[in-house]
C-alpha cells in the first residue's frame, strides 16, 4: 500500500505537491494508473453516472461492504489525503480475496469517489452526493473554473453527462455498510501520542457572510466619539466568536475573510464584510452558537452606531456515524494500537454523504504529522500507515460478520 501511494505521488505530483485536481488530465492519469492495479484481481469495475469508480468482488451474499476514498486532490496537495482511503481499501480487498479464495461471505465494493475536494469548481463531495441523492444539478451545471470553463463541459470531456449524475443512486443497491480510512488532517491524535482514532461523525456547518454598515468619514477630521466605524463592529465579533466556541469542547468558529470599504488609510470604514464558519457535531450546539453570534453582532453594531446584515453562504447538518460500527472501529483500533480515542471530524468527507443516504457508516483516522493537510508537507509516519491498514482490515472483518449475521 505504501509503495503504491509513493508510486502515485511520483506519477501525479511536482515540487509543489499533488496535482490530482478532479476533471483534469492529471486526475485522469491517476485513475488510469489505478485501473492497472485491478488487472490481476477477480473483480468487476466500472464508472457510474457521476464518475465514481466502483470495484466489486462478488461474495456469497449480495449484501455489500463498501470501502472508499478519493484519488482527487487540491492543487499543491498532499500525498495521502483521500488516496489513502482508496489504496488501503484496495489492499484490504486483495487480502479478503486471498483469504476467501476470491469468494468472501459478503460482496466487497471499493469506491473511488469523484471530486471530493471541489477544488476546481467549488462543489465538494460531487460524486458521493450524487450517490446519496443530494446532488444539485441545476446549481452545479453553471459553475465555472477560473478559466471560465463550465463544470458541465469539464464533466462531458471526462465522459460524464451532468443531467444523468443522479443515476448514481443505483449504486446504493445492497449496500450494508461503509468504511473509510483517512488522515486526520488535524493535530489532535499527534498531541495525544496516538496513531489512530475513531471518528464520531462529521460536524455540522453554519457558514455566513456578515456585513456591517457604518459611515465613511475622513480619518483626520472625525472625532473618535462621533465615528460609525463598521470595522470596529467586525473586530469585536471576530474576537467574540472565540468565547462562543470556547463554551463547547469540540466547537470551532472561524472568521476566514474580512474586507473594508473604502479600504484606504485616510478613511473611517463605512462598510465591512466578513465571513463566519461555525462547526459542531451537536445540532443544538451549532444552532445556539449561530444565534449567539447573531445577537452579538447586533449588540456590537448598536454600540458603534452601525447596522448589520447576515446572509447564509452554506450549511449542512451534523452527521453522526453508526453506533455499532463505532464500537467495531474502537475494538479494531484497540486490538491494533492498544489505545483508542474518539473524535469528531471538522472537515467534511464522502462518508458523510453515504451516511446521509441511510447506510451504516464509520471512519477511522490515522495521525497527521503537525496536523498539516492540503499542503505538500502533509505526512504521516509509515508505521502509523501500516497500523491504519491493519486496523481497517480488522474492522472490515468485524463488519463482514455483522452484515452476514
Amino acid at each position: 500500500m505504501i509503495a503504491e501511494l509513493k508510486e502515485l505521488r511520483q506519477l501525479t505530483a511536482d515540487e509543489n505537491g499533488a496535482q490530482r485536481v478532479a476533471w483534469t488530465d492529471t486526475w485522469l492519469k491517476a485513475r488510469e494508473w489505478y485501473a492497472t492495479k485491478l488487472a490481476d484481481l477477480p473483480v468487476e469495475h466500472h464508472l457510474d453516472a457521476a464518475g465514481n469508480r466502483w470495484v466489486t468482488l462478488a461474495g456469497e451474499s449480495e449484501k455489500a461492504l463498501l470501502i472508499g476514498g478519493h484519488l482527487d486532490s487540491v492543487p499543491n496537495g498532499g500525498w495521502l489525503d483521500g488516496a489513502l482511503g482508496v489504496m488501503s481499501g484496495l489492499e484490504v480487498l486483495r487480502r479478503i480475496s486471498k483469504r476467501y479464495d476470491g469468494k468472501p461471505p459478503v460482496t466487497i465494493r471499493l469506491v473511488d469517489w469523484a471530486d471530493e475536494e471541489g477544488a476546481r469548481f467549488g462543489r465538494s463531495l460531487f460524486g458521493s452526493s450524487a450517490f446519496a441523492g443530494t446532488e444539485s444539478i441545476e446549481a452545479d451545471r453553471v459553475r465555472t473554473d477560473r478559466d471560465g470553463i463550465r463544470l458541465e463541459d469539464a464533466l462531458r470531456r471526462c465522459g460524464i453527462e451532468i443531467d444523468r449524475v443522479r443515476e448514481a443512486r443505483a449504486e446504493q443497491k445492497n449496500a450494508a455498510a461503509y468504511l473509510e480510512l483517512h488522515i486526520e488532517q488535524g493535530p489532535v491524535l499527534e498531541s495525544l501520542g496516538l496513531p489512530l482514532g475513531v471518528v464520531l461523525g462529521t460536524k455540522g456547518v453554519e457558514r455566513h457572510a456578515i456585513t456591517f454598515h457604518g459611515q465613511e468619514a475622513h480619518s483626520g477630521s472625525t472625532p473618535m466619539r462621533m465615528r460609525r466605524d463598521a470595522l470596529a463592529c467586525a473586530a469585536k465579533l471576530a474576537l467574540y466568536i472565540r468565547e462562543i466556541a470556547g463554551k463547547h469542547p469540540e466547537a470551532v468558529c472561524t472568521v476566514g475573510s474580512l474586507k473594508t470599504f473604502p479600504g484606504i488609510v485616510t478613511a473611517v470604514v463605512g462598510r465591512c464584510e466578513m465571513t463566519l464558519d461555525q462547526r459542531d457535531l451537536d445540532a443544538a450546539v451549532l444552532a445556539s452558537m449561530y444565534a449567539e453570534a447573531q445577537a452579538a453582532s447586533a449588540r456590537f453594531a448598536a454600540a458603534e452606531g452601525c447596522t448589520v446584515e447576515w446572509s447564509r453562504i452554506w450549511n449542512i447538518e451534523p452527521v453522526p456515524f453508526h453506533p455499532q460500527l463505532l464500537d467495531y472501529c474502537d475494538h479494531a483500533v484497540m486490538e491494533t494500537a492498544g489505545q483508542s480515542h474518539r473524535l469528531p471530524s471538522g472537515p467534511l468527507h464522502d462518508a458523510a454523504e453515504v451516511a446521509r443516504a441511510g447506510i451504516p457508516t464509520v471512519m477511522m483516522f490515522v495521525q497527521s504529522l503537525k496536523g498539516i493537510s492540503h499542503n505538500k508537507i502533509e505526512d504521516t509516519k509509515e508505521e502509523h500507515l501500516e497500523l491504519g491498514l491493519e486496523a481497517l482490515d480488522k474492522l472490515a472483518a468485524k463488519t463482514m460478520e455483522w452484515i452476514r449475521a
